[in-house]
């Protein structure tokens, strides 16, 4: 969709630092992240809600956002993952899009509360991308 940022992405008009480019979805680090190694995946297609979501198309990407809280768990030594989606209400960009949040005991993080960190430069966030990148499970046949 012209205008969406996360289209741009999908479509390799934007630039992102990628962790997984398949054909259920695209998963990229959040350019303000709650933690170094937050990533954000997203349905190829424009869709602004999990509701618009075809039914076939459950299994393929949350497959993938399962493989990258696995991946964001192993490649970065975290203790754990937050897994959330908004729908409308604090929808930074209205096109569907799952939080996998890296996570360690005593991190800070409570509730709903999101404090926002930055990657030093583009290389820190290259190597974050890159270790959860390599740490992705394959696809299910």
């Amino acid at each position: 969709m012209s205008g969406c940022g996360f289209c741009g992405i999908v479509a390799g008009e934007v630039p992102a630092f990628r962790v997984a480019d398949e054909p259920d979805g695209v998963a990229f680090l959040d350019t303000r992240p709650v933690f170094k190694g937050h990533v954000l995946v997203v349905p190829r297609t424009h869709l602004i809600t999990l509701t618009d979501l075809p039914a076939p198309a459950l299994p393929g990407y949350f497959g993938l956002v399962q493989r990258l809280a696995v991946a964001v768990e192993s490649g970065l030594g975290a203790g754990g993952t937050f897994v959330a989606m908004n729908n409308r209400v604090s929808q930074s960009v209205p096109h569907l899009h799952t939080h996998v949040v890296p996570r360690t005991k005593g991190d800070g993080l409570r509730g709903f509360f999101w404090p926002r960190t930055r990657y030093a430069d583009d290389a820190e966030a290259q190597g974050y991308a890159d270790r959860v990148a390599a740490a992705l499970p394959p696809a299910a046949a």
